[in-house]
């Protein structure tokens, strides 16, 4: 299955945000990476706006264009304001709700542990990342040592980091539970997502 496999604190520095999580690298130079990075002054177009838009959340839930794509028609045909259904479509995803429970420590690491087949879906092994949930979904390490070992040293790490309030998690039996769909707010996207719908719309 296709990943971004490049250097992460480059991705960082050129849009000046933790794309793949905290960074002391990030932190001790701010500005984009290459020689022309401290003094980088130009000025970008719309079409260049939206497009930096639609990359940082690329990055930030590691997909690839054809799959960010698909999201995004996926939300066009659905009811409601384009951007926030996307939004919700993203955060919705297996893999993303495996790393907001704490049972990994990136999106990617949680994107490993669902191809790995560590994770059940309604007592089911679901191994696609990309796999929607529903209200009432139950997300649940599988019943193994191996798994529930990589879980628990995953939680361990990740103690500081809230389970948001739209998904419940019993740390004891390693499951969670989707509350409710997410809303905008409690989301808080990491880029403006109607620069991205007026970026595919043109």
């Amino acid at each position: 299955m296709a990943r971004y496999t490049g250097p992460r604190v480059r991705i960082s520095r050129r849009f000046g945000l933790p794309i793949f999580g905290p960074s002391k690298y990030l932190e001790r130079r701010n500005y984009g990476p290459g020689v022309h990075g401290p003094k980088s002054r130009r000025k970008h177009t719309d079409y260049g706006l939206g497009l930096i838009e639609k990359q940082k959340f690329r990055y930030y839930y590691g997909l690839m264009e054809k799959q960010f794509r698909g999201v995004y028609e996926k939300a066009l045909r659905r009811r409601g304001v384009t951007g926030e259904q996307m939004l919700q479509i993203l955060e919705t995803r297996l893999d993303n709700v495996v790393y907001h429970l704490g049972l990994a420590n990136t999106r990617a690491a949680a994107r490993q542990m669902v191809c790995h087949g560590h994770i059940t879906v309604n007592g089911r092994k679901v191994g696609i990342p990309s796999f929607a949930l529903k209200v009432n979904s139950v997300i649940q390490v599988k019943n193994h040592n191996v798994s529930r070992q990589l879980a628990t040293k995953n939680l361990e790490a990740a103690v500081s980091r809230a389970v948001p309030d739209w998904l419940s998690f019993n740390k004891e039996e390693f499951k969670g539970t989707v509350q409710r769909i997410p809303t905008r707010e409690e989301i808080q996207p990491i880029a403006n997502e109607q620069a991205v719908v007026e970026f595919y719309s043109r």
